[in-house]
């Protein structure tokens, strides 16, 4: 491989394979290993010294652990890609890294050349994962969306949006106007707002409610 190489920092905290990682791909042409770490706290230190290109990222370790590294190595702008390399495959532990802004995720009994293909995927910004995070990311978006609002509110909400009081909502539904305040409650935590026309405008933006056409009942 010609040109630059690619700088690498490798966080784990077992010895033994922050050696082998890092004796792995100072083997492997193409890269440069930068340093190694031993959890969090030290992975985003040697990340702003020494501004590699890619981080290969435990999850599981003391102290700050890599999910904590990743939001806090976003958080101060560092550039590097973070390509997790862990024994886990969880949904939880998988989902929050990608969400936090993972590039790739592998795992570390993957083939040696597919852990430097992955490396060298993620330094251009590509998206690295291993077979069984890719199927697991599949049928999460597959699976149906939980229901945000209930029906009753959502009837609730549709008849604020077409410019009920809470009186007339109560009446068309045959419940109490009480009980109309308090699914209105409820819609507001649920979408994070604060009042009524926020509530019906937030609602309208996430597709929870649909415009009605002119002459549309």
């Amino acid at each position: 491989m010609t040109g630059t190489p690619i700088r690498l920092l490798i966080a784990d905290d077992h010895p033994v394979v922050r050696d082998g990682l890092s004796s792995m791909f100072a083997s492997a042409p193409g890269f440069e290993v930068l340093g190694a770490a031993p959890d969090g706290a030290a992975v985003v230190r040697l990340a702003q010294e020494l501004r590699p290109d890619v981080i290969l990222m435990d999850l599981r370790m003391p102290g700050m652990d890599g999910l904590a590294a990743i939001i806090e190595l976003a958080r101060l702008g560092v550039t590097a890609r973070v390509l997790v390399l862990t024994t886990y495959d969880s949904d939880t532990d998988v989902l929050p890294a990608i969400e936090a802004g993972a590039t790739g995720y592998l795992l570390k009994d993957s083939p040696r050349e597919e852990l430097l293909r992955g490396a060298r995927a993620a330094a251009r910004g590509e998206s690295v994962l291993a077979p069984s995070v890719a199927a697991r990311l599949m049928n999460r978006m597959r699976a149906p969306a939980p229901q945000l609002l209930s029906p009753r509110e959502l009837e609730v909400l549709e008849l604020v949006a077409a410019g009920n009081t809470n009186r007339e909502a109560a009446v068309r539904l045959f419940i109490t106007e009480a009980t109309v305040k308090s699914h209105l409650l409820n819609i507001y935590t649920k979408l994070g707002v604060n009042d009524r026309a926020a509530a019906v405008t937030e609602a309208f933006n996430r597709g929870l409610l649909v415009p009605r056409t002119p002459g549309q009942p």
